[in-house]
């Protein structure tokens, strides 16, 4: 059975691996066939759903001062936007987490470091964030390695903060590690943050083809669920082996 969706982190991570900070996200969700989604993830998990439904994930947001260990975080190289398509899993044990399909960020070393240690779909692109008042502003065109020229650009503004977050508004935030794939193995990095404080956002613009390129399904429509958040502090721990979902 899977874990519960918990707002609070179910573990700690007293010997972090890294830290770092997600400051202004932007959170744009829709639904998703779970016969589309389940062949884009990791070999031992399963798409997650919720009542039946899965859901696939655009998350705009700046990365503030990525850091190895108990080390400070690194204010140039490790502070840039990012942009992540994603999707949700579940492995044999239960455990809950998020799939990248991508993850377009600003910063060419950590997209380097990002791709050959951890094995995750970085993209080196140029990238902004802007905020004028309650409105933010997310653009990203990729250069390396491609496709070249896939882009993004979403606008957002603020409302008021959810006293209260729906069951779908703590499934699509409440994650708690992420599975991937290194050397030919399924593993799952966890992690840790405060309860995510949430607003309500309606979205101004969005174009973007950033989900295509990630191999899913064009959008069909409007999100189902977007959301605001001004941030968390980080903490993943150390990789731990996926395993092979029984069948049935």
């Amino acid at each position: 059975m899977p874990e519960p969706v918990t707002p609070d982190p179910p573990r700690d991570e007293p010997r972090p691996l890294l830290t770092q900070s997600w400051l202004d996200l932007a959170f744009l969700h829709w639904a998703a066939d779970p016969s589309d989604v389940a062949p884009l993830l990791p070999a031992g998990t399963v798409p997650d759903t919720l009542d039946g439904t899965a859901y696939v994930g655009l998350v705009a947001f700046r990365m503030h001062r990525v850091g190895w260990l108990r080390l400070p975080g690194v204010p140039y190289l490790g502070s840039f936007p990012e942009t992540n398509v994603r999707l949700y899993s579940v492995d044999s044990q239960g455990r809950r987490g998020v799939v990248f399909r991508s993850l377009d960020a600003s910063r060419l070393i950590p997209v380097a470091v990002g791709r050959t240690v951890f094995r995750l779909p970085y993209v080196w692109s140029r990238m902004t964030v802007d905020r004028a008042g309650d409105t933010l502003t997310y653009t990203g065109r990729r250069r390396w390695p491609g496709p070249r020229g896939a882009h993004s650009r979403i606008l957002v503004r603020v409302g008021e903060p959810v006293a209260e977050p729906s069951a779908l508004e703590h499934f699509v935030t409440a994650r708690w590690g992420m599975h991937t794939t290194v050397l030919g193995r399924t593993v799952y990095l966890p992690n840790t943050h405060p309860r995510w404080p949430l607003y309500r956002a309606e979205l101004l613009e969005c174009a973007e083809d950033l989900l295509t390129a990630g191999g899913l399904p064009a959008p069909a429509g409007d999100p189902v669920s977007v959301l605001y958040s001004p941030g968390v502090p980080v903490r993943f721990g150390r990789p731990a082996r996926g395993g092979a979902r029984p069948a049935g």
